[in-house]
């Protein structure tokens, strides 16, 4: 499984929701090792994610922003 890592900001509903529907679609076991990391304060994050949150990655590569994309989700899942 990859190592996935959320963008967010606190109090960010979209952010909130993502990382739910995430869980739901990862299972408790997964999901517990889904890395949640608030870009507040960070100057590189806010330079490149600044409100273009949540943004979800697998191993570091971009899979989806905003609202969980579900059939990207379903692909890294696929994978080997």
């Amino acid at each position: 499984m990859p190592l996935w890592t959320v963008y967010t900001r606190s109090g960010c509903g979209l952010c909130e929701e993502l990382i739910q529907e995430l869980a739901v679609e990862l299972g408790p076991a997964e999901a517990s090792r889904v890395t949640v990391v608030d870009i507040a304060g960070d100057e590189e994050l806010e330079r490149k994610y600044g409100r273009r949150i949540p943004v979800l990655l697998a191993d570091g590569e971009f899979v989806c922003g905003y609202r969980l994309d579900k059939g990207r989700l379903a692909a890294y899942l696929a994978a080997p």
